[in-house]
């Protein structure tokens, strides 16, 4: 059986993911197939706990692809943060809410709060109607995770150390990721700069 963590991102996936990392009869992984197209974007191995915000945008093929065959988890976090992480993670090149905003809506004139706020709704509403038909489904909360992370790992017979997989939920994953990249990215221009606008060693 393949587990899916459907969720809107910046929500908890990748917390969800390291604590699966120490169930020993599944793997796991976080947005692992995103590069891939075609038939292999689906081709998950068995027995596999995939979380992938994007899989929120690509349900109808997920459907085609696993159907009722499949355990999903809706993995939700109070909206308010949600949107307010994705206003505030808005990437110079590339990244989900440029492409949403410029891409999909073309709505340029508008806040990044409104896009951000927009595009979770329309995730959302995505997850809440595949699952509509789904007979194996969990609807849980980052807030929460706790209290439901033992009933996970019941229903889907997860072996393997519970204990280190729990302590998960008390370490915060990502949160720095944009961070470091603006640095990241800040250190490439400097170095740019010297290249070009240094003097020519005599």
């Amino acid at each position: 059986m393949n587990i899916f963590v459907l969720c809107t991102g910046r929500c908890g996936s990748k917390t969800f993911i390291h604590a699966c990392s120490h169930i020993t009869n599944y793997s796991a992984g976080h947005e692992s197939r995103v590069r891939l197209v075609g038939r292999e974007k689906f081709a998950y191995p068995a027995r596999h706990i995939e979380a992938d915000n994007r899989l929120s945008w690509h349900l109808g093929r997920l459907d085609a692809a696993y159907g009722d065959d499949a355990f999903y988890v809706h993995l939700k976090r109070d909206s308010d943060r949600v949107i307010e992480s994705y206003a505030q993670r808005w990437a110079p090149v590339g990244g989900m809410m440029p492409a949403y905003r410029n891409g999909i809506l073309r709505a340029g004139n508008h806040s990044k709060s409104a896009i951000a706020a927009d595009a979770y709704e329309t995730m959302e509403a995505n997850i809440v109607s595949f699952l509509r038909d789904k007979s194996m489904t969990m609807s849980v909360s980052l807030e929460d995770a706790p209290q439901w992370f033992p009933e996970f790992w019941e229903r889907i017979g997860a072996q393997g150390d519970f204990e280190s997989a729990q302590a998960e939920w008390s370490v915060s994953h990502n949160r720095r990721r944009q961070r470091t990249f603006v640095r990241r990215l800040k250190q490439k221009i400097k170095g740019i700069e010297q290249v070009l606008f240094e003097p020519p060693l005599s």
